[in-house]
């Protein structure tokens, strides 16, 4: 459906010049966009392609001038990424989940669920589960017994709600995400060799054959409100107490939390990040794509992890780390910039050691 510019700019807070009754259905990279679509052409770089598209109207940097770019218009913000963001969720219509509960839906008679929910086909909800008002949930997604999930939650094809898990207002959960899995607890009836290793800095001693014996999950999942989990994430339930998503949380396709892991608020974990058992995380925690964190160790808030980074020890709030083991990010640098300068080293270390050699045959 579309809307005209003007009320586009009113919901950005955006300053608009030109043509405000321009129609705008969608947005649109400079060079591929349309006549309804509205070109992102933010940066000086982006707005070469605009001639190669049909654009009327953009959102462009500040002191663009929009008639020398063929524009009929233009929308001005102080924040280009931040206004992408509010435009995208106005455009975005989400999946397509017919109102009210579809006849191949199977819903226990003791589930709650709320007013104007939106249930899919081979959607499963188990035994006293309660589902809040508007909530909308996609084909084969499945809700746990006695699980909670507050309003507004969006729960895409396939997500798994485990049983007793509790989840705040407007989850969002992408397809094929889990929260409420058993943790990887196991124990042998005597020392592992893994343990030995750890008290020995890598000597397993004796090595003898020992099965393994699980340590069942009797904890459930705590998430708060507007926690968002990427495709195929997965987050384990806590062995005695909950496993806990502070608000705010973005999470990105296939991280994985385990058991007792404590995170707080307002962290965003890119992709394949994956945070070991009965860690805590502090508030405002950010994890670049596959960062790593050990067991039992504390991350203090305000923390940036680099991709790749791998913390094997407590971190402490507002540090930004790199490397494995992970390092203070300036000091990761000094040691890269060390390392590529090692075979050059050792070059002329070797040149000097033959030198070295032939004064001493001379004499």
């Amino acid at each position: 459906m579309a809307e005209r510019l003007s009320e586009i700019a009113a919901a950005l807070d955006a300053r608009l010049e030109g043509d405000g009754t321009i129609p705008v259905s969608g947005a649109a990279e400079p060079g591929e966009a349309g006549p309804a679509d509205l070109a992102l052409a933010m940066q000086p770089a982006y707005a070469e392609r605009l001639s190669q598209g049909r654009a009327r109207a953009a959102i462009l940097w500040p002191g663009a001038d929009w008639r020398a770019l063929g524009l009929e218009a233009a929308l001005f913000v102080d924040r280009p990424r931040l206004a992408m963001a509010h435009l995208t969720r106005r455009l975005d219509p989400g999946p397509e989940i017919a109102p009210g509960r579809h006849p191949m839906a199977v819903v226990d008679d003791s589930a709650e669920i709320g007013a104007d929910a939106a249930i899919g086909p081979f959607v499963v909800i188990g035994r006293g589960a309660r589902i809040g008002a508007r909530a909308r949930i996609a084909a084969h997604a499945s809700v746990a017994e006695d699980a909670v999930i507050g309003d507004d939650a969006l729960l895409s094809a396939g997500v798994r709600i485990g049983a007793r898990v509790r989840i705040g207002h407007r989850f969002v959960a992408q397809p094929g995400a889990v929260v409420g899995s058993d943790g990887l607890s196991f124990v042998t009836p005597e020392k592992s060799g893994v343990e030995r290793a750890r008290e020995n800095l890598g000597d397993q001693g004796e090595i003898t054959a020992q099965g393994w014996t699980r340590i069942h999950s009797l904890g459930g999942v705590e998430i708060g409100d507007d926690v968002e989990l990427g495709a195929n994430a997965c987050i384990d339930r806590g062995t005695i107490r909950a496993t806990r998503i502070g608000r705010g949380c973005k999470i990105d396709n296939l991280c994985h939390l385990a058991h007792n892991v404590v995170l707080g608020a307002d962290c965003l974990l890119a992709g394949q990040t994956g945070i070991a058992g009965s860690t805590v995380v502090g508030d405002r925690v950010v994890c670049g794509g596959q960062s790593g964190i050990a067991d039992n160790l504390t991350v203090g808030s305000d923390v940036i992890l680099g991709g790749g980074t791998k913390v094997v020890s407590t971190v402490p709030a507002g540090r930004v780390m790199m490397g494995y083991p992970a390092v203070r990010m300036d000091q990761h640098v000094d040691m890269y910039k060390a390392l590529r300068r090692l075979p050059r080293v050792l070059r002329d270390l070797g040149t000097r050691q033959k030198q070295v050699s032939k004064d001493a045959e001379g004499q």
